[in-house]
C-alpha cells in the first residue's frame, strides 16, 4: 500500500498522507515520496494548485516515534558519513524539504486539515498558503513533550503567520488547541463542518488552478519577499513582477482566444 497518494482533478493535485491507522505520523518511509511528490507537483506545468491532506480522521501527527521517525534507518557513524548526528542532520533536511517546496512553489497550496495535527504536521500545515480545517480539527506543537526544538519549518512558519507573541504561547506552553481555539488565533484559514471539508477545499482549489496562474506566481513571490525583504526591495519586485504577471498572463489569454476563433 502506498503511503503517500496522488490525485490529479482539473488542474488540482491532491496529495494525501496514507498511514490512518497512525494518523498519517511521518517515518522515513512516507516523508522521502512525500517530499518527491512536493517536488513532483513543483515542476509540472498541468498542476494549477496543491492540496495536501490525511487519509482517514488525521492530517500529521507528527514524527512517528514507535517507529524511529527519520532516524531509524541512520546507519553507524563512519568516515565516509560523518557521524549519527551528521547523517541525522542530512536526512532530515532532506525530508524538511516538504515544507520548502509547498511554501516556495510558484502556485498555491492549501492544507486541508481534516483531523489532528500535531508535530512536525504543523510545519507542512504551516507552509501551504491556506489551511482549511474541519471542526474535528485540533492543533497541537507536541515538540515540548518530546524535548524538542521543532521542525519542517514549524517556528518559523508560525511566527510568520501569527507573530512571535503567538508562537512562543504555541510552542513553550505546548497546550492543544480545538479548531474553534486554533482559528480565533488565526491558525485556520477556514473552518468548515467535516462533511463539507473536501467539498469547499476543493472549490476553492479549482478556483485557483482555473485563474490567473501566472499571476498567482508572481502574487506568491511578492508575498514570500514581503516576510523578509526590506521594503525598498519588495517595492522593486513588486514593480519588476506586475509587469512579468500581467504580460505573461495577457499572452496567455490571447493564445486562449486564437485557440477558440482561429480565423477571427
Amino acid at each position: 500500500m502506498s503511503e503517500v497518494l496522488i490525485d490529479d482533478d482539473a488542474g488540482v493535485r491532491t496529495i494525501t498522507l496514507n498511514r490512518p491507522d497512525r494518523l498519517n505520523a511521518l517515518t522515513s518511509s512516507i516523508m522521502a515520496p512525500l517530499a518527491d511528490a512536493c517536488a513532483d507537483a513543483a515542476r509540472d506545468a498541468s498542476v494549477g494548485c496543491v492540496v495536501v491532506t490525511g487519509a482517514g480522521r488525521g492530517f500529521c501527527a507528527g514524527g512517528d516515534l514507535k517507529e524511529g521517525g527519520a532516524d531509524k534507518a541512520v546507519v553507524p557513524a563512519n568516515s565516509e558519513v560523518g557521524s549519527r548526528t551528521e547523517q541525522g542532520f542530512v536526512r532530515l533536511r532532506t525530508f524538511m524539504e516538504t515544507s520548502r517546496l509547498l511554501h516556495e512553489m510558484p502556485k498555491p497550496t492549501i492544507a486541508m486539515v481534516n483531523g489532528p495535527v500535531a508535530g512536525a504536521g504543523i510545519g507542512i500545515a504551516g507552509a501551504c498558503d491556506l489551511r482549511f480545517a474541519g471542526r474535528s480539527a485540533s492543533f497541537l506543537t507536541a515538540f515540548d513533550r518530546i524535548g524538542a526544538g521543532g521542525d519542517f519549518g514549524s517556528t518559523w512558519f508560525w511566527t510568520k503567520i501569527v507573530g512571535t507573541g503567538v508562537a512562543r504561547e504555541l510552542f513553550l506552553l505546548g497546550e492543544k488547541l480545538s479548531a474553534d481555539e486554533a482559528f480565533a488565533k488565526g491558525l485556520y484559514t477556514r473552518l468548515l463542518d467535516d462533511e463539507a471539508l473536501r467539498d469547499e477545499t476543493m472549490i476553492a482549489a479549482r478556483r485557483l488552478a482555473d485563474g490567473p496562474r501566472m499571476g498567482y506566481r508572481y502574487m506568491k513571490a511578492n508575498l514570500n519577499n514581503a516576510e523578509d525583504w526590506a521594503f525598498e526591495a519588495a517595492l522593486d519586485a513588486e514593480a519588476l513582477n506586475m509587469g512579468l504577471s500581467t504580460s505573461a498572463t495577457a499572452m496567455i489569454w490571447r493564445e486562449k482566444k486564437k485557440a477558440e476563433n482561429p480565423d477571427g
